[in-house]
């Protein structure tokens, strides 16, 4: 029926596709469902696509959908990027990012603001409101939850398609480039507060997106770009220190928030040790990690990974991520920690090598570490970084109360060892954070630390792992952060999603008035 409705041109082959797939049919039938949105190939079938690819985590699927979207994008003369980008829809939204419905007396007006915030209001009688009134049709209140609902997801796939074209460096023209993203009333939500390389003739510069068409340069002069020009994504690996500083500086004073760590992003280099070994990195080796938290933060970061467990094969992982642009693969191997006393759910991995691979025909051939682009080196190298910092046993704060661990030696060192680069990319913040904040008398940084001066201690927060040593004598101190720590008394940060920024900050403040703390685990050791 599917093959069928393709021929045939049947409209509702699209929407019966996404039916389908959320009824897990069995595996044939499936793969005829991403075959033929590959095979149709116009705008709702292509977003069809990435909407599956960026919401599913099964390794089959994620093989079929590039298999369909590579199809899609060879018969368009044109790269899957490219394909992606020119079928992203516009939610109904005009070009101030506003969707207004109206039915009787009562308008429903959904919105989509600068920062990226998606929020839905009605307007009745003169007043604006975040319920729906009792006259509204309820046939429209269901259709504008559904709306909202879906431009969130569509915004967030958006941000992850933002991230990903880092490691892709490509070009536009200048006319394209505000079709497909400055001037999209969705992208540009998140484009506009980004950084962009604009280059007219031999002459290259950093630039914001600014009002009326123009761009801002670091120093805040202002530039309008011919219709010649070009321009490309920025990344900080290709940018000197200098400029790089300038940029943070400039977001910092101006209080932009970037939809994900740009200026601010931790940049990875080839290290004299990487050129000894020269096809492997031996980096992030000899790690101890949560399992289930990485396999499933590997599984969101867009890695392909097989699971472990006690079955054959389930003993050594490999988690992949590709980038088709430069035809390169990352893998980074980890194994079972091996002491999990048996059963098929493993608690811990430790981990091992990260190489490059090519592919040559049917097999793969491991690259040489000098020959990966840096942007692609460095992107990969960044991903496994953020898998070590977030689920290492380092992190757990209450390891601590398992000195018999055989493992503890290596929580001790972690907890409290040096910087990772995401720790000093962590500290240079906390650097233009401090002086806004209202503990800036009693709080302090020295070297890995952040100090803060209590009225019953003085309190060594580390900047990498969050863990917390209290005076005279460097006591540990186990405080648990909750599952969503949002740090109150902070106005502003400059990227989302570093949660450890936001526990470190948590714990600042708490600890700066621990008079008044009244948790009695803490207060049992605080005194």
């Amino acid at each position: 029926m599917l093959w069928a409705a393709l021929v045939a041109g049947e409209p509702w082959l699209t929407p019966l596709v996404l039916a389908l797939h959320a009824t897990r049919p069995e595996t044939k039938v499936l793969n005829a469902c991403f075959a033929v949105l590959g095979r149709r190939a116009d705008a709702d079938a292509i977003a069809a696509l990435v909407r599956l690819q960026r919401a599913t985590r099964d390794r089959g699927d994620l093989t079929q959908i590039a298999a369909a979207l590579d199809e899609a994008a060879a018969n368009a003369g044109i790269s899957r990027s490219e394909l992606t980008e020119q079928t992203i829809p516009a939610a109904g939204l005009d070009r101030q990012g506003e969707r207004r419905v109206s039915s009787g007396d009562v308008t429903a007006v959904l919105t989509l603001d600068d920062h990226g915030k998606v929020r839905l209001v009605w307007e009745h009688g003169g007043a604006q409101t975040a319920k729906p009134p009792e006259s509204a049709d309820p046939a429209l209140v269901a259709e504008l939850k559904r709306d909202t609902a879906e431009l969130k997801k569509l915004v967030a796939g958006e941000r992850d398609r933002l991230e990903d074209l880092l490691a892709e460096q490509r070009e536009w023209p200048l006319n394209t480039w505000r079709q497909r993203y400055g001037d999209h009333p969705v992208t540009g939500s998140l484009a506009n507060r980004l950084l962009w390389t604009v280059t007219e003739g031999d002459r290259s510069v950093a630039a914001l997106p600014a009002a009326g068409g123009r761009f801002t340069l670091a120093g805040g002069q202002v530039i309008e770009p011919g219709d010649g020009a070009r321009i490309g994504v920025w990344h900080p690996v290709n940018a000197d220190p200098q400029e790089v500083h300038a940029w943070r500086t400039h977001i910092m004073a101006r209080e932009l928030v970037q939809p994900f760590k740009q200026a601010f992003r931790e940049v990875y280099l080839l290290t004299p040790a990487e050129e000894q070994t020269r096809l492997y990195s031996n980096r992030f080796a000899a790690h101890v990690l949560r399992y289930q938290q990485a396999f499933a933060l590997m599984k969101q970061r867009r890695w392909a990974t097989n699971y472990l467990g006690g079955w054959d094969g389930g003993y050594d992982g490999e988690a992949k991520r590709d980038f088709p642009v430069h035809g390169l693969r990352a893998v980074f191997f980890h194994q079972q920690a091996g002491d999990d006393g048996g059963g098929d759910v493993v608690q811990y991995c430790t981990t091992d090598q990260v190489q490059f691979q090519r592919a040559r025909g049917r097999t793969r051939e491991t690259v040489p570490l000098a020959e990966v682009p840096p942007v692609v080196f460095s992107e990969a190298m960044r991903d496994i970084d953020l898998f070590i910092g977030v689920t290492s046993i380092a992190t757990d704060p209450a390891w601590a109360d398992r000195g018999e661990d055989r493992r503890f030696a290596y929580w001790q060192h972690s907890a409290f060892g040096n910087l990772s680069a995401n720790g000093q990319v962590r500290r240079q913040v906390l650097e233009h954070l401090l002086p806004k904040l209202k503990i800036r008398d009693r709080a302090r940084l020295d070297g890995n630390y952040l100090v803060v001066d209590g009225r019953k201690h003085i309190y060594r927060i580390h900047v990498g792992s969050g863990n917390i040593l209290m005076s005279p004598n460097d006591q540990y101190l186990c405080i648990v952060p909750a599952r969503s720590t949002k740090p109150t008394g902070v106005r502003f940060i400059p990227f989302d999603g570093d949660e450890m920024l936001a526990v470190v900050l948590s714990k600042a403040l708490l600890l700066a008035d621990d008079h008044r703390i009244t948790d009695p685990s803490i207060l049992r050791q605080i005194g």
